[in-house]
C-alpha cells in the first residue's frame, strides 16, 4: 500500500485550471514541479471528490440495495442484489480512501501546520472517509498507512479506527476553534466555513459513537452538531446541463451511462414505506408521505426522467441535520426518555413540514408532518396500534424515520447491522432476496488489490455475512 504522493499531485494538476502562478520563480526545469511548490489547498478539492466517491458511489448504491431500498434489475446490481459482491467491487471505494484520501489530506496538514481552517478541514475529511471505511469493512488498515516506510500496513480493529477516527475529529474540533472563516473555494462542501466544519466534526462523531452503541456519548457530541439543514454537507453537482458528461449527481451518471436499467427502486421496501396507498404504509393523520414517495422514485431506464432525489444536479447528502436530529431523537430517547427524544424528531419534522425533504419538482405534491405527542406513542397511539412498550413505539418511529431520511446515505445499511441482533423489534422489517429472514450481509468485501499486495491482509475476505466487531 506504499503511496507515492508525486504521481498523485500529476493527477490534480489534469483537473485544476488557473494553476499559472504556482512555478514562479522556478528556475529549474518548468516541467519538474516539485511537490513543496504546490499551495497546499490545492489538494484539497481531489481529496473531497475523493470522499464524495468514498460516501456517495459504488458501494452507497450496494448498501441501498442490501437495505431493501434500491433493486438490482439486471446485470451486474442484479448479480450483487443476488449477494454475488466480488472483492473486484469494492477497488474504487478502497483506492478513493488510501491513495484519493489520506495521502493528500495528510500532505495539506504537513506544509500548512500554521493554517488551523485548512488544516482542520483536512482532518475532518480524513476522518470522514476512514470511518466509513471501517463501517463497511470492519477492521481496516490505517494506523501505519502512508508510511514510506511500512509496505505491510497492519489491519486495525474496527473500534480502535472509530476511536482513531473520534480522537481526530476532536483535534480538528480545537484547530478549527482557534481559526476564522475565510472563502475557500478548494473546499467544494462549506467554501471555509468554520463553524460548518465545526458541527459536521460532531455530527461524525455522534455517527461513530452511534454505530458502537454507546448512546450517552452520540447524544452529547449531536448536541453540538448540524442544527438546520444549511448546515447539511454535501456533494453538489457543478456541472454543465449541456454536456453528458462531468460533474452530475453520481446516481444520474450512472444511469445515464453504461448501466441504464440495471438498477433503481422499483417497488422497494422503501417505495412501500411512503406509499400512501400501500399496505405498508407508514402514513397516518399527522403524516403525509405523497412528496416523498415521488421523489425518492429512481427510472431505471436512464438519466433524463428523475427529476428527484437522483436529478443531475440533486445535490448528494453526506452529513446531515436530518442525521443530526434523528441521532439526538434516538440517543436521546435511550438516555433522557422519550420526551427528551421527542422534541429532537419534531424538529426534524418541522423541517420537513415546509417541503424540506424534496426538491421544488415534488414541493407542490401533498406532504405532511405534524407534530407528535407522547400520547401517540401510547399503546393504541397512532404510533402503536399494535401494543408494544411506548419507549419502543417512540424508537422504532425514529429508526424509520432514519430509514426513509436516510435514502440516499449509508445510515440505513448502518441502521440494519446495528439493530438487527439487539433491537431487532424496532429494527426496520425490510425485505430482501430470500425474505424477511435473511440472510443479511453485514459488510462490504476488502478491495482485491489489497487483499493481493499487502502481506498483512487476510488470506481471504471473510464474506459479506461476516459481522464486523460493533455488531458482533
Amino acid at each position: 500500500m506504499k503511496i507515492y504522493i508525486k504521481s498523485l499531485v500529476l493527477l490534480l494538476f489534469i483537473g485544476l485550471t488557473s494553476c499559472e502562478g504556482l512555478v514562479e520563480g522556478i528556475n529549474d526545469n518548468p516541467n519538474d514541479v516539485l511537490i513543496d511548490d504546490i499551495e497546499a489547498d490545492l489538494f484539497l478539492t481531489g481529496a473531497m471528490l475523493a470522499n464524495t466517491g468514498v460516501q456517495a458511489g459504488h458501494l452507497n448504491r450496494v448498501g441501498g440495495m442490501y437495505s431493501g431500498q434500491l433493486i438490482g434489475i439486471t446485470s451486474l446490481y442484479s448479480n450483487i442484489y443476488g449477494f454475488s459482491l466480488s472483492t473486484a467491487e469494492a477497488v474504487g471505494t478502497w483506492r478513493n480512501i488510501y491513495v484519493g484520501v489520506i495521502p493528500n489530506l495528510r500532505h495539506i496538514r504537513d506544509i500548512a501546520v500554521d493554517d488551523n481552517l485548512l488544516a482542520g478541514i483536512a482532518m475532518v475529511v480524513e476522518a470522514h472517509a476512514v470511518g466509513t471505511g471501517a463501517s463497511l469493512f470492519g477492521d481496516i488498515p490505517y494506523a501505519e498507512v502512508n508510511n514510506s516506510e511500512i509496505d505491510n500496513p497492519s489491519f486495525d480493529s474496527q473500534v480502535a479506527v472509530f476511536n482513531d477516527c473520534i480522537a481526530l475529529l476532536d483535534g480538528a474540533i480545537d484547530k478549527l476553534s482557534a481559526a476564522s472563516s475565510r472563502t475557500l473555494s478548494a473546499d467544494i462542501y462549506y467554501e471555509g466555513d468554520r463553524d460548518k466544519w465545526i458541527a459536521a466534526a460532531n455530527t461524525l462523531k455522534a455517527r461513530y459513537y452511534l454505530q458502537m452503541k454507546d448512546y450517552g456519548a452520540a447524544y452529547s457530541a449531536a448536541q453540538n452538531g448540524i442544527s438546520s439543514h444549511d448546515g447539511t454537507m454535501q456533494h453538489i453537482p457543478r456541472g454543465d446541463p449541456n454536456v453528458a458528461e462531468g460533474d452530475k449527481n453520481l446516481f444520474w451518471e450512472i444511469l445515464e451511462g453504461s448501466r441504464a436499467g440495471d438498477i433503481g427502486t422499483l417497488n422497494s421496501y422503501l417505495i412501500q414505506l411512503v406509499d400512501p396507498a400501500s399496505t405498508l404504509s407508514r402514513n397516518n393523520s399527522k403524516t403525509d408521505e405523497t412528496a416523498r414517495h415521488g421523489y425518492y422514485q429512481i427510472d431505471e431506464s436512464g438519466g433524463s426522467p428523475n427529476t428527484g432525489i437522483i436529478e443531475q444536479f440533486e445535490p448528494q447528502n453526506l452529513v446531515s441535520f436530518a442525521e443530526n436530529a434523528l441521532i439526538l431523537a434516538e440517543a436521546g430517547a435511550r438516555t433522557q426518555g422519550v420526551s427528551t427524544g421527542l422534541n429532537h424528531l419534531n424538529d426534524l419534522r418541522s423541517w420537513l413540514n415546509t417541503g424540506g425533504g424534496v426538491n421544488a419538482n415534488f414541493q407542490g405534491e401533498a406532504f405532511l408532518y405534524d407534530a407528535y405527542e407522547v400520547a401517540d406513542f401510547d399503546s393504541g397511539g397512532i404510533e402503536n396500534q399494535d401494543g408494544i412498550a411506548a419507549d419502543r413505539a417512540f424508537l422504532r418511529e425514529v429508526i424509520e424515520e432514519r430509514y426513509v431520511s436516510g435514502f440516499g446515505t449509508f445510515m440505513p445499511f448502518n441502521d440494519s447491522r446495528r439493530l438487527r441482533a439487539t433491537d431487532s423489534d424496532i429494527a426496520v422489517a425490510y425485505f430482501l432476496v430470500d425474505g424477511p429472514d435473511g440472510p443479511y450481509p453485514e459488510r462490504m468485501p476488502y478491495s482485491d488489490d489489497e487483499l493481493n499486495a499487502n502481506s498483512n491482509a487476510p488470506d481471504e475476505d471473510p464474506g459479506i455475512f461476516a459481522k464486523t466487531e460493533v455488531n458482533e
